[in-house]
């Protein structure tokens, strides 16, 4: 069959989002449902009507401890002085905890007031007044009460006030039906071999996990090719059974993004693209009735994308309202720029340093999952400015627990693979502590521990002049502060190269013979300057290198780069070649060591990451890895103080 042919639309809109979100609410008329179902699966569930008590608790006259009912009126006479002897039947009764009082007893005296004479005599010292230590009928709940009113989301507790009042079916609101259609020839499932040019379809998982969290009950249908008579297949079967619909990737402006012309000529078009970023290229349309929101492939725009459109149609059918996220203020610990014009998300990571909250950017990329999983926090910037400075007071919405934020230890520096085996170790050893960790380089982790940005640095920094690690640096940058060099790790770094180094390089002078792709690291990097160091000692300059300016972030980034392309060369430290099956060629022994505050190396959390350091555990797993050594005996190198 001859497949339709759409002209590309280049310009996507730029309309405000919360325009855009008001737009699709009002054109969404989906009817809510509702259904019977059982308390017992009912956890998390909205209550479609008033719900009212079948019966009281409790539903008669109860005992509120264990002790003995009396007639209150034949006690009277008690007194310290004037003993009171009863007889167990018609002058009093043994009671426990919730049993019932029997008429015609209207009180009961607790059992550590009570003496026990014999089987059938108890002595009192102190009358007891009308009611007292008795639960009335309908203390708790009253037959006929409104227990919980429509539209309330139902807690554990609330399950078992509704099962002590009775009431076994309940009315909820049924989950609306969300189908989810993943599109592109380029998706394989998670089980498929992969090759160049494929990526694991993932993204319908993780939407399906958001609708579930939000109330709605999602359908993710099998993948579609990018052929828009499959797609307007898939768009129409899932009118006739959902109540919304989420369709991925295609909503860009793209030779092969068909969605906004298939829901243009099945139905309506509302909006194609917002002035948000990441997450622009969004299409909110209507066909058959029912709303189609198309989002971007890339994950952490479609995230976004469904938590601004889906989450509120979802909550707008359950007839509850979106819930809000905590926020906290913090500092920036980096400048932060954005383009008039748009609203800004910026994923941050935040700690809690010397007293304060303090954030940075991880990276904006769009296509990057786990910056959105790494993040603590979002930071949105409004249209109408053009960023903040850093050490500017922003607030900020939280993905994470604030506990769980100040508990954390900030690290900043140099990469290095054991940082989370330290975080893996806390945990482990239920200190209530994690790292957070922020590959940034030695040089700008020095700056942070200057400006009071983070608890710990890694730097692994060669001074070209005395051969020395690190000492130099913190004697140079941070002069006059109270700072522990902390030594850590010795490390292999060395050339990271393809199997069987088809290049057959064995020293920089090699880099230029060949003509190899080299990986580098970003500028204060401590491989960048052991980098420059070999360039110097050659007699080569930075202009004779292919790729110097390619810069990654991390060891492993590196090592992912080299075993992507045979002609390619990086410098690094042999776990991450290890890591991906590369050659390695040692050219050197660094020092990793640990820059704190003397603060902070004092305190609790400092002196348990110390121990973590040197347990048996830890050391273990850093032998495991190779090309390490924990540093034994540890003591602090001599720094101008």
């Amino acid at each position: 069959m001859e497949q339709t042919q759409y002209k590309r639309k280049i310009y996507l809109e730029d309309k405000p989002r919360v325009e855009a979100r008001e737009e699709i609410l009002a054109a969404f008329w989906q009817t809510s449902e509702m259904e019977w179902i059982q308390v017992s699966d009912a956890l998390g569930r909205v209550t479609a009507e008033p719900i009212f008590a079948q019966v009281s608790m409790p539903h008669y006259h109860a005992s509120a401890m264990d002790g003995i009912a009396v007639v209150a009126e034949s006690t009277y006479q008690a007194h310290e002085q004037n003993s009171l002897f009863l007889k167990i039947g018609e002058q009093f009764r043994f009671v426990d905890t919730g049993n019932a009082i029997p008429s015609p007893f209207n009180a009961v005296i607790m059992i550590e007031h009570v003496q026990i004479v014999d089987d059938e005599t108890i002595e009192i010292i102190e009358p007891a007044t009308p009611w007292q230590h008795i639960r009335p009928i309908g203390e708790d709940i009253v037959q006929e009460e409104m227990l919980f009113p429509q539209g309330h989301t139902l807690r554990p507790a609330d399950l078992g006030v509704l099962l002590a009042a009775q009431q076994l079916m309940i009315p909820v609101v049924k989950k609306p039906v969300v189908t989810i259609i993943p599109t592109g020839n380029e998706l394989v499932e998670a089980h498929s071999e992969l090759a160049p040019g494929k990526i694991i379809e993932f993204n319908g998982t993780v939407f399906s996990g958001f609708i579930k969290d939000w109330g709605g009950e999602p359908r993710l249908s099998n993948i579609v090719k990018d052929e828009p008579d499959k797609i307007k297949e898939a768009l129409l079967k899932a009118t006739e059974n959902s109540d919304m619909i989420v369709i991925n990737a295609g909503s860009s402006a793209g030779r092969k993004d068909y969605t906004v012309h298939i829901i243009s000529e099945m139905g309506e078009v509302f909006t194609h693209g917002v002035a948000a970023r990441p997450g622009k290229p969004v299409i909110l349309g209507k066909i058959n009735g029912k709303i189609v929101v198309g989002v971007p492939g890339y994950p952490v725009s479609a995230y976004l994308a469904l938590e601004w459109f889906v989450q509120p149609l979802i909550c707008k059918y359950l007839g509850i309202p979106v819930p809000k996220r905590q926020t906290v203020a913090v500092k920036l610990g980096r400048r932060i720029v954005s383009s008039m014009g748009a609203e800004d998300f910026i994923r941050m990571n935040i700690g809690y340093v010397n007293g304060q909250f303090v954030a940075n950017p991880l990276t904006r990329a769009a296509g990057v999952t786990m910056s959105y999983v790494r993040a603590d926090g979002l930071l949105i910037v409004p249209p109408n400015i053009s960023g903040y400075e850093q050490g500017d007071t922003v607030v900020v919405e939280l993905l994470k627990p604030l506990e769980e934020i100040k508990n954390s230890i900030v690290f900043s520096g140099s990469h290095d693979l054991t940082i989370d085996l330290l975080s893996s170790q806390l945990k482990r050893a239920r200190t209530e502590m994690k790292i957070v960790s922020s590959h940034v380089g030695s040089m700008a982790g020095i700056m942070a521990i200057k400006k009071g940005e983070a608890h710990v640095a890694g730097i692994h920094l060669l001074d070209p002049s005395t051969k020395q690690y690190n000492i130099s640096y913190v004697n140079k940058l941070l002069a006059g502060q109270d700072v522990v060099l902390y030594p850590f790790l010795k490390r292999k770094q060395g050339w990271i190269l393809p199997q069987g180094n088809p290049l057959g390089i064995e020293s920089v002078t090699d880099l230029v013979r060949t003509v190899a792709n080299f990986v580098n690291r970003q500028k204060g990097a401590g491989t960048r300057i052991l980098f420059d160091l070999l360039l110097d000692e050659a007699g080569l300059t930075a202009e004779e290198i292919t790729g110097y300016d390619r810069e990654m972030f991390s060891h492993l980034a590196v090592a992912a780069e080299v075993n992507g392309d045979a002609h390619c060369a990086g410098l690094g430290i042999y776990p991450a070649a290890k890591a991906l099956g590369l050659d390695f060629i040692p050219i050197a022994d660094e020092e990793y060591d640990l820059v704190m505050k003397r603060e902070f190396y004092e305190s609790d959390s400092g002196q348990q990451l110390v121990e973590i350091i040197h347990s048996p555990a830890f050391k273990k797993q850093v032998e495991k890895i190779g090309g390490y050594q924990v540093v034994e005996p540890a003591v602090p190198k001599a720094i101008e103080g």
